[in-house]
């Protein structure tokens, strides 16, 4: 028979083991639980730059990489925020919740931007990212939505000197008043690029064939130059030309303009040769009409310029100096009255400068033939030098129309 005493000191050991075990199994109960593993994913928004459309609303899209992507489900919140950009004026907010799914890597948010055909300043305005759940947010989590505000309406004070239409003994032959939508292609090239050496004259401009840089407007051609990174340079402009399509020789020309006259600008109307692909610069001849020098806002020069029996290059020209003002505050007439062997250069009719045959002496005389013209905005170069802080951009020529009588 077995007996079931227990003695005193094994009771006790029994009981100090039952004791420690129910202490472990408590404490394992009481633990606490491990945080849920955070994902590693960034949010990351792109920045928007557009044009404006003209007429109808336009989608800016802002994308958003997510890195590395995530097997989890993200959100985040997101709004727009004005700058100089209104909301219900420029574009139309938007807030809410973006649902990026699990895999993913991109998303994007759309913002309707309203078409307007003014021509203004840059605006923008921000896309703002917030609360983001199973992800974290890259830097401020904001995005730049840059409205380029380039349509082809644009104001401007017709106040400043006119000539007439008709002058007695001569004809109308040939003129633009600009007054269609778009520019005649018939009369007119677009000259694109910084040519040889900035054109010769280190000038800083790439010049374009978009309506950036020139459209009509109210009765007007706009040359404008922008300060922008384009093709390796820092501004662009507009150089158009009538050669192989439009050529004069000898009559009246009359080209009403307002000019840009900050530091840097070099406003030009004037004519090559039309040989000049034969015979070359400058024994094609070079009549400016007129140029100004940004450096002085009140003063406009005309010059010829042909080649010497010896040399490379001669010019004849003066200035003429407005008596109050600048040329960019008014339209001014600038013409010449061209006929065998004599130039003449006027301001509003005031003539400043003549030149004639006898003024280049034994060299050949190359202006009693076929001239093309030339309009253009050049930014920087050898003569005006390269803009500086006071010049704000973008800078503008208006020209009200051109027109030549024989």
């Amino acid at each position: 028979m077995v007996s079931s005493f227990i003695p005193k000191s094994g009771l006790l050991l029994i009981v100090l083991i039952m004791s420690t075990a129910q202490f472990f199994s408590c404490k394992k109960k009481t633990d606490t639980p491990a945080p849920p593993a955070t994902s590693n994913s960034t949010l990351s928004i792109l920045s928007v730059t557009d044009e404006r459309d003209n007429k109808n609303s336009k989608s800016f899209r802002f994308y958003i990489n997510v890195l590395p992507s995530t097997t989890k489900e993200i959100k985040i919140n997101y709004t727009t925020v004005d700058s100089n950009a209104i909301a219900g004026i420029d574009y139309t907010a938007a807030t809410g919740v973006l649902t990026i799914a699990a895999g993913q890597s991109s998303a994007f948010i759309d913002v309707m931007v309203k078409g307007d055909s003014l021509r203004k300043e840059d605006q923008y305005f921000f896309v703002q990212l917030s609360n983001p759940v199973n992800a974290k947010i890259e830097g401020l989590g904001k995005a730049t939505g840059l409205i380029q505000n380039n349509g082809t309406y644009l104001l401007t004070d017709n106040t400043g000197y006119s000539t007439p239409s008709t002058y007695p003994g001569m004809t109308l032959v040939w003129g633009d008043e600009f007054s269609a939508t778009e520019l005649n292609q018939a009369f007119w090239n677009y000259e694109i690029g910084n040519g040889s050496g900035g054109w010769g004259n280190n000038e800083l401009e790439y010049y374009t064939n978009s309506k950036k840089n020139s459209f009509l407007s109210n009765g007007n051609l706009v040359i404008e130059a922008k300060k922008e990174s384009i093709s390796g340079f820092n501004y662009s402009s507009a150089r158009l030309t009538t050669q192989n399509k439009k050529t004069f020789k000898f009559g009246r020309i009359d080209i009403r303009a307002k000019l840009p006259v900050s530091k840097g600008m070099w406003p030009a109307l004037w004519m090559l040769g039309a040989n000049i692909s034969s015979v070359g610069w400058p024994s094609c001849g070079e009549i400016d009409i007129m140029e100004l020098i940004g450096t002085y806002p009140g003063k406009v020069y005309g010059t010829m310029h042909w080649k010497p029996v010896s040399g490379a290059n001669t010019s004849k020209g003066y200035w003429y100096d407005l008596p109050s003002g600048n040329f960019s505050q008014q339209f001014h007439v600038f013409s010449i009255s061209w006929k065998q062997d004599e130039i003449k250069w006027f301001v509003d009719d005031q003539l400043f400068l003549t030149t004639t045959k006898t003024d280049i002496g034994s060299a050949n005389y190359p202006f009693n033939a076929d001239q093309f013209l030339i309009f253009n905005v050049a930014v920087g170069g050898n003569w005006p030098g390269s803009p500086d802080a006071t010049t704000v951009f973008p800078q503008r020529m208006f020209v009200d129309y051109v027109r030549v009588f024989q």
